[in-house]
């Protein structure tokens, strides 16, 4: 059935900034309408390295204003959603032809001081002949650098920030594409099309149309920024964006301890290997121009070599293409500016992000770069900027507040949820004691403190539900598709969770139970 909203603000892309601009905006009481074509977070922002991070090499560009900024990030970040962001500590070994120890501890020590710290420890220097993660290095390898960062589930990150715009009153659009927008004097009008992900058991297979009136539209499209103004807003340019692939691999695990490793290969490209899933090391990310179709990035065998030779460089356990266990690539659309031409290094294009804000007639606002670190930042500026528009007063706010399930121990964000966290698993272990000590220890981490939403009036294994795959219980799809948007089997053990990396066939059985159970879970 067709249908037409009126709102202030209609934002295209469900990817980390329009999921973090429609929560902003929403908070401050404006009415807004996110639409996004896929999945939320299915293209770019479920394709990173999976970190909250300053950027350390970015100070190699002297872009200090950059790392700062990020660094300030990362503690409110942590605080804000304890349960998906955690730290981790990485190991930088120095490789002969580096730059000399002393230079790169002194960047470490600028790293360490350029915004205030509280949650995460200083770096150091580590001996590799005694230190744990010196084992697993070729025997050349003596010296390294440790620092502190965060690592993060950068796909929940997406839905949580969704789930936040929603509670705030949002409407959350997946599976609706854009189709076509006429700009006027003081309103957008929009033709979104809602297609029904039929491998994901959805009954109702018709497609529906939805008209939008908006008093102002929001690119945040991500890699199809430019084309977005070009196809569909008809003829707009915008700032020049450089489309920079970066692909991972997922292999059995290389090593046996919590570390991350940060690795500056001699080309001049960062690579990290990093503890994923328990079972498995994530390594990555490579840096090349694309130029393909933004909907079907996959990884090139080139790269595939690429970092199994970097891991042999350094590992005294060497890996071939065949042990690749699981790859994703993602674009990232990074800005360049006059300054630059195209013959630079991707590595050397700036992550920094743009906001462009056309005012001819009913406002504009295209977001162009970013980085998932200062999503939060970008939205908060994005929503200062457009706010006298609509002659909006309410300040920013997001900094002071939780996430979903971010809350631990007070409505507030707080240090406590960060250092404190193991003690939050304990007691939702001891809460539920009825369940397997692994699979509470998931949720948690997952879910934070809606864990009790989940298992709200569940009181024993039999009140899960049957287990469709291992660990993956219909209580949990049920809570997924009812308070998370996901409608595939995809969704759910790609993006929700990482369930479909640990079971084989899950994505078949998956897809099987939902269509024949879709009806009772929604």
């Amino acid at each position: 059935m067709d249908q037409t909203i009126n709102c202030d603000i209609l934002i295209v892309g469900g990817g980390i900034n329009g999921a973090g601009i429609a929560r902003d905006a929403a908070g401050r009481g404006l009415s807004v309408v996110l639409c996004e074509k896929d999945d939320l977070a299915s293209h770019t922002s479920s394709a990173s390295t999976k970190l909250i991070h300053g950027g350390l090499r970015y100070l190699e560009q002297y872009d200090f204003s950059l790392v700062r900024k990020a660094l300030i990030e990362r503690e409110i970040l942590m605080r804000a959603a304890p349960h998906i962001i955690r730290p981790l500590r990485f190991v930088m070994p120095h490789d002969q032809g580096q730059r000399p120890a002393w230079m790169i501890r002194a960047g470490m020590f600028i790293y360490d001081h350029l915004a205030r710290r509280e949650l995460l420890p200083a770096s150091e220097g580590v001996n590799l002949r005694t230190h744990i993660c010196g084992a697993p290095l070729k025997g050349n390898f003596v010296k390294a650098f440790a620092y502190s960062d965060c690592w993060v589930d950068d796909a929940r990150l997406v839905v949580l920030n969704a789930m936040a715009a929603a509670e705030q009153g949002a409407t959350v659009l997946t599976r609706t594409a854009c189709q076509a927008v006429t700009r006027h004097a003081d309103h957008w009008r929009a033709t979104l099309r809602r297609t029904p992900h039929l491998s994901g058991g959805n009954t109702d297979r018709t497609e529906a149309q939805i008209t939008v009136r908006a008093k102002l539209l929001i690119n945040a499209t991500g890699p199809w920024a430019a084309s977005f103004l070009h196809d569909t807003v008809h003829g707009r340019t915008g700032k020049k964006l450089r489309l920079i692939k970066g692909s991972h691999i997922v292999v059995k695990k290389l090593f046996d301890h919590p570390y991350a490793y940060i690795f500056q290969h001699p080309d001049g490209r960062i690579v990290f290997a990093i503890p994923y899933e328990h079972d498995y090391t994530l390594i990555g990310t490579t840096d090349i121009d694309y130029h393909g179709d933004t909907d079907k990035v996959t990884i090139a065998a080139e790269e595939i070599d690429y970092l199994c030779a970097l891991v042999n460089h350094y590992f005294t356990q060497s890996i071939t293409p065949a042990d690749v266990f699981w790859t994703y690539s993602g674009v990232r659309p990074l800005v360049e500016d006059d300054k630059h031409d195209d013959t630079e290094s991707a590595s050397e294009i700036t992550r920094d992000y743009k906001l462009a804000l056309d005012s001819d007639a009913a406002p504009l606002l295209t977001v162009f770069g970013g980085k998932i670190t200062t999503f939060r930042k970008l939205a908060e500026e994005a929503v200062d900027l457009i706010a006298p528009t609509f002659r909006n007063q309410h300040g920013a706010w997001t900094a002071d507040a939780c996430l979903p399930g971010g809350d631990i121990f007070s409505d507030q964000p707080n240090n406590r949820g960060v250092l404190e966290f193991d003690h939050f698993v304990h007691d939702m272990q001891q809460q539920y004691a009825w369940l397997p000590p692994a699979l509470v220890e998931r949720y948690t981490h997952a879910y934070g403190t809606r864990i009790k939403v989940l298992l709200a009036d569940r009181f024993n294994l039999g009140d899960m539900g049957e287990e469709i795959c291992s660990g993956l219980f219909a209580a949990e799809v049920s809570y997924l598709m009812r308070n998370e948007w996901a409608t595939s089997a995809e969704d759910i053990l790609l993006r929700r969770s990482k369930l479909g990396l640990h079971t084989k066939n899950s994505n078949k059985r998956l897809t099987i139970w939902i269509a024949e159970n879709f009806t009772t879970l929604r």
